[in-house]
């Protein structure tokens, strides 16, 4: 079985995988740790489209 991932992908997945650790390990409460997880993923993701924009205008 092989898997194979565009960039995007293996980054959302490494966003989701990270940011569910964020959540459990820097807060104490079930509400709380998944309001931080949800804004670390939220700022994961939002940090590889600023990148990807980033290295487009850096190549053009």
């Amino acid at each position: 079985m092989n898997i194979s991932l565009s960039h995007f992908s293996a980054a959302v997945v490494f966003a989701l995988f990270a940011s569910t650790v964020f959540g459990i390990t820097q807060r104490s409460s079930t509400m709380e740790q998944l309001k931080y997880g949800l804004y670390c993923f939220a700022l994961f993701v939002g940090g590889v489209f600023v990148t990807g924009w980033v290295m487009a205008l850096i190549r053009r």
